[in-house]
């Protein structure tokens, strides 16, 4: 119903912007030169000072400057632009020179919505000799429709604030293979008191030869053509145009350098692979989930992954360094980010993990590591593993109480906590078997990954416990005694070379980049952590609640269910299994 209720607006828009009067400020397509195609269309519409609501598509901050020479004399710049843009949020200005007269539009937008449907307002204002240009302060309604990969659809509504011309702007986009390979544009505006065939129009394509590399060529109702090249560098753009006269001679050419939008480009790491270094603080709880406020102590242990494994993905990253100082983090999620670290290293990657403390967990996980780093005063403590269980049988007694144990399976030992004095014979076997797994895991993959036997990690746990740094080192448990501090030393004398830090953001620009028209498909993250229980733990209402909503949700084309519970109410599990079941027939 709000799509509609967009839709019909900018219908109306379009039917009152007709008449039977003389145009009264200069036209779209007069107006906006720099563009290679409609600005819905193709690339990203001078980031929202033709269309407002383009500033929706953006994931990051941009900048363009785009300038323009005569064909005899490409030193002499004639006319430029400089456009900004954050997510929802833009500002450009746009200079033109005829015959040493000058006027400079100064634009700002606010964009709204969804990469599906997006509404956008603008205002431009000028300075300079805009009576020669035929300008006016405008006001600017922007609608940008992306229902999916292969049609994008813009509507643009100009309005002036000082006399009562106003424009109407449709532009279309087709994308028959349903990625930026190959698109196909047009785009038609119409002013007030113009008759329907009076109106201007272009119509063209842009073609990706190569992941970063478009041709586009732009056909005008004046016979007017244009040609142009642009070039990815991921981060980075550059582009250039030549614009043809009606005698199809050259009138004049543009260009453009800017930065921001990460488009993937073949160019992209060519110039920096191997370049950089991933540094990873893990200080405080590593956890499934965080408050969304005030918990800044808390990492997420998917992001963790995620970050990982774009890094091993990513050419230009050649090390991954982390600092386990302070870190808080359960053994399962430990061995599974080692597991994320050794598929690092098996890519040819490097692994350096620094601590200053550690445990049995931590040290698990930093054994992974090509280069082991730990601080001169630090410590190193290796007990090994147990399990125990206090028993109140006699406290009971003494307090004139008795326990009548209901017991129906040999291993069902919860309740001998209370009925008996000591371990019984089942409960003691499977917690051995428990604690052996474990260990038997943890030593081979110490003892594979620091190249000693398990003979010796087994006399190092069971006679030495605790080590200070100097004899970590001796026993080749770690690899040098430094600072955080000196990891660029570490690097260096590793890879031969110095590297550049990156920022995880970075690496997610390249990850998140999403060139296709729409929403992107999402993937749902759910998890069950606790025991079984309706109310509490996993909290089975509720879980069946959000499956539910995730089921109703069309954006939603996968969800991953992730379990951490010891088990509980069948009834609990009963229930999320019914709303799961659901969830995976849609």
């Amino acid at each position: 119903m709000k799509r509609f209720c967009l839709i019909l607006t900018a219908v109306i828009m379009l039917l009152t912007a007709t008449g039977t009067f003389a145009q009264q400020f200069a036209g779209y397509h007069a107006r906006h030169f720099f563009l290679a195609g409609p600005a819905g269309a193709y690339q990203d519409g001078l980031l929202g000072f033709a269309n407002p609501a383009t500033t929706v598509m953006l994931q990051r901050f941009n900048m363009r400057y785009y300038w323009s020479t005569q064909e005899d004399d490409n030193a002499d710049i004639q006319n430029w632009g400089f456009f900004t843009a954050a997510p929802n949020l833009g500002f450009g200005m746009l200079r033109e020179k005829i015959d040493g007269k000058k006027v400079t539009d100064y634009n700002l937008s606010l964009g709204f919505g969804s990469r599906s449907a997006a509404f956008g307002i603008g205002y431009t204002w000028q300075g300079g000799e805009k009576a020669r240009f035929a300008r006016e302060r405008l006001w600017s309604l922007g609608w940008l429709f992306r229902p999916g990969r292969f049609l994008s659809a813009g509507i643009i509504g100009n309005f002036s604030a000082e006399s009562n011309a106003k424009e109407g702007v449709l532009d279309l986009g087709i994308r028959p293979l349903g990625n930026p390979r190959l698109t196909l544009f047009g785009d038609y505006a119409l002013q007030k008191d113009q008759p329907w065939k009076d109106g201007t129009w272009s119509a063209g394509a842009a073609l990706e030869v190569l992941p970063g590399i478009n041709f586009s060529a732009r056909y005008f109702d004046s016979e007017r053509v244009t040609a142009g090249l642009a070039v990815s560098l991921g981060s980075g753009r550059i582009s250039g145009q030549t614009h043809l006269d009606e005698d199809n001679e050259v009138a004049y050419n543009t260009y453009s350098v800017g930065f921001g939008e990460y488009t993937p480009s073949i160019f992209a790491n060519r110039f920096s692979k191997r370049r950089y270094f991933l540094e990873m603080h893990l200080k405080g709880r590593v956890d499934y989930r965080k408050f969304r406020w005030f918990d800044d102590h808390t990492q997420r242990f998917w992001e963790l992954l995620q970050q990982v494994n774009r890094a091993r993905e990513n050419a230009a990253v050649e090390v991954i360094a982390l600092n386990l100082s302070a870190m808080s983090i359960l053994p399962e999620h430990a061995w599974e980010l080692r597991e994320a670290l050794q598929a690092v290293r098996a890519a040819g990657k490097k692994v350096v993990i620094f601590f200053d403390n550690a445990g049995m967990t931590a040290y698990h996980l930093a054994s992974v590591a090509d280069v082991v780093m730990m601080d001169p005063q630090g410590s190193l403590m290796l007990p090994g593993y147990t399990l125990n269980r206090t028993y109140l049988k006699g406290t009971l007694e003494k307090l004139g109480l008795g326990f009548d144990e209901w017991r129906f399976f040999k291993y069902k030992s919860a309740a001998e906590a209370l009925s008996r004095d000591s371990m019984s014979t089942a409960d003691r076997e499977q917690r051995q078997a428990y604690v052996d797994d474990i260990y038997d895991l943890i030593r081979s993959e110490v003892s594979a990954s620091r190249g000693i036997n398990e003979a010796t990690f087994d006399r190092l746990i069971d006679e030495s416990v605790y080590f200070m740094a100097q004899d970590a080192l001796a026993e080749s448990l770690v690899d040098t005694l430094c600072r955080w501090n000196a990891l660029g030393d570490v690097i260096r004398s590793l890879t031969g070379g110095n590297k550049m830090r990156i920022r995880p953001e970075q690496l997610n620009e390249g990850a998140d980049a999403y060139q296709n028209w729409g929403t992107p498909p999402q993937i749902a993250i759910v998890y069950g952590l606790g025991e079984c229980a309706m109310d509490s733990g996993i909290n089975a209402r509720q879980l069946a609640k959000i499956f539910e909503r995730l089921t109703k949700d069309r954006s939603v084309k996968a969800v991953v269910f992730r379990v951490d519970s010891p088990g509980g109410d069948g009834m609990a599990s009963d229930v999320v299994a019914e709303a799961l079941k659901k969830c995976a027939a849609e």
